[in-house]
């Protein structure tokens, strides 16, 4: 299951700090009112306009970003084939991988090697979890390997390796049919953007 990061939570953060910073943008240049050069407020408009494109770049890489819940509805468990699930994934940089599980019975370790990997050395682990909710970022391009620390589940297939991709690779057709509600995410972010470009044209006429 692929679901996009940015929650509504989080645009909420972004949008709030948008009309906060356009309220104190109106009401300055309202105090100032003809005082001052035009040559500085030519330069207070333009730190302004960056400003706002810099908000607008981090939208738009939140609405880009994807959660990937592991395993799917069935989460990670050992009943799950999880590299056939990984296979039906594009894994990009700035995604995240969300492992679902019954915290006590199950666990996850990062493995640093493909040798690591195929012979279940689980004590040679870079990292592990254990709360049943777990959030790994995908913070770089390559290849990352995953079991579960408990005893006998990775003999038994409970592990995967997955491959980041860059950021801008094209999603496959699988990855993208699993995606839950990113035509509404999509339109969120599109929302967001318009008010920030808006933002832009209101500063124009303070």
């Amino acid at each position: 299951m692929r679901k996009h990061i940015n929650s509504d939570r989080d645009c909420q953060q972004h949008l709030r700090l948008f009309f906060i910073y356009i309220d104190k943008a109106r009401i300055a240049t309202f105090q100032r009112g003809q005082e001052g050069s035009e040559e500085m407020r030519s330069m207070e408009g333009n730190s302004r306009i960056f400003f706002l494109l810099f908000l607008l770049a981090l939208i738009a890489k939140q609405a880009s970003a994807a959660q990937h819940v592991v395993g799917g509805s069935q989460g990670w468990d050992e009943s799950v084939d999880l590299n056939s699930w990984a296979s039906g994934q594009t894994f990009k940089v700035g995604d995240q991988l969300v492992f679902k599980y019954s915290s006590g019975l199950h666990s996850v370790v990062e493995l640093g090697s493909e040798t690591a990997y195929k012979n279940c050395d689980l004590g040679t682990a870079l990292d592990s979890k254990n709360t049943g909710d777990d959030v790994v970022k995908l913070s770089k391009v390559g290849t990352r390997y995953f079991a579960c620390g408990t005893l006998g589940h990775c003999d038994q297939g409970m592990k995967m390796k997955i491959t980041t991709v860059a950021s801008n690779a094209p999603s496959t057709p699988a990855s993208a049919s699993t995606t839950s509600g990113a035509s509404a995410v999509q339109s969120f972010a599109t929302f967001l953007l318009l008010a920030a470009l808006s933002g832009i044209s209101l500063l124009y006429l303070l």
